[in-house]
């Protein structure tokens, strides 16, 4: 019973370190929202702007894609859309040998911490968009009450995807000098092709099927698809499971590159 909880309360106060670590930084989310608000008002002018004649796009039609617009801007901070260089960081200054012996998964450790993060950014930096979006836009949400507890799992899915994609990449700098090489590739591939630039049905076929095999469209798309009941296939369902999907797959590639690292730990510098 001990052995179960105490890793259970570890976690919980790491996601609640995570939490209250960017809590303290109240000017710079204020900035960071109102940066969010600014580019949602630019990007549903611009959105309108496209729907000018035809009536659909990509099986969207005009309501869905401003709604769209303004999911993507309360997501992006909530899902960390452009990476993370704190780990590489600590690899770097060989900080990371502290982590590495504490009594706790790095792995689930870094995981929860960044649980903590996504919530304050969820509510300080994603629900107040999508007010403003409702208020002065008008945008479209489900009727349904499972289609809100659907999208809030997705949400969450979609956090563990991002926060172990990034984790996996991470691990590069324990063999690279500089691993800001493979970091702007991941953004750029993460911007890409997990809607954050675009929804992916604008996409041309070929860039639809390749962002399909990727877990990039977990990150951006498809929460905001069960958002807005523009979920392809199996419908809902089938979305939540391909995120869970990529989430274990990611989850099992981190465990086991960290696995790797451990036996070859390269501190640069000391």
């Amino acid at each position: 019973m001990d052995s179960t909880a105490t890793p259970l309360r570890t976690h919980a106060v790491l996601a609640r370190y995570g939490y209250r670590r960017y809590s303290v930084y109240a000017k710079a989310t204020l900035v960071g929202l109102g940066t969010t608000v600014l580019f949602g008002v630019l990007r549903s002018a611009i959105m309108k702007g496209i729907y000018a004649e035809p009536h659909q796009i990509g099986g969207y039609r005009v309501a869905q894609a401003v709604t769209y617009v303004w999911l993507v801007q309360g997501l992006m901070a909530v899902v960390r859309i452009y990476g993370d260089s704190e780990f590489a960081a600590r690899v770097r200054s060989g900080q990371i040998v502290a982590d590495l012996v504490r009594p706790v998964n790095l792995q689930s450790a870094y995981l929860a911490a960044d649980l903590g993060r996504a919530w304050f950014h969820l509510l300080h930096r994603g629900v107040p968009p999508m007010i403003v979006g409702w208020v002065f836009f008008g945008l479209t949400g489900p009727a349904d009450p499972l289609t809100w507890l659907a999208f809030v799992v997705s949400v969450a899915l979609a956090v563990m995807v991002s926060t172990l994609f990034r984790f996996l990449y991470s691990l590069s700098s324990f063999w690279l000098l500089d691993y800001r090489g493979v970091a702007l590739i991941a953004v750029i591939l993460v911007n890409l092709l997990s809607g954050f630039v675009m929804p992916t049905g604008f996409f041309p076929g070929w860039l639809r099927t390749v962002a399909a095999a990727t877990p990039f469209p977990s990150i951006i798309q498809v929460p905001v698809d069960v958002f807005t009941g523009h979920d392809a296939g199996s419908g809902t369902a089938g979305a939540l499971a391909t995120q869970a999907m990529w989430a274990v797959l990611l989850l099992a590639a981190g465990r086991w590159l960290l696995a790797v690292a451990r036996r070859r730990v390269v501190i640069q510098g000391g």
